[in-house]
């Protein structure tokens, strides 16, 4: 047996609001769009299925629903802040090489955005 894909479900009761968020903080593409769900995915990159399980988000901070790795942090923190959305921690450089911030989506989930350095 192979686990092939693991997909985050976050509850939205207005799914297209997902998509401002989604789509334009991150770059991610509609790949599915039934309604009362929508998908979205970085098409033609293969992900490795991850589940982590924490006592803490690191260095002391809540743990985040969800981690999303980026090629370029300052990007993604320079739109996040045009949006006007707050940062709730960091930007900061971590002890296990990663330098990181987190924020909320629309519907509150504490998301982690990381970058390797």
């Amino acid at each position: 047996m192979t686990v092939r894909r693991i997909v985050l479900n976050i509850h939205f009761a207005d799914p297209s609001a997902a998509r401002a968020f989604y789509a334009d903080i991150f770059d991610l593409e509609l790949v599915m769009d039934h309604g009362w769900i929508v998908t979205f995915a970085q098409p033609g990159e293969g992900a490795v299925p991850q589940l982590s399980v924490a006592s803490e988000g690191g260095s002391g901070t809540l743990v985040p629903a969800m981690s999303i790795e980026v090629d370029d942090l300052e990007v993604v923190l320079e739109r996040a802040r045009a949006a006007g959305i707050p940062i709730e921690y960091g930007p900061a450089v971590e002890p296990w090489g990663v330098r990181r911030f987190y924020l909320r989506d629309p519907v509150g989930t504490l998301l982690n955005v990381l970058q390797h350095i």
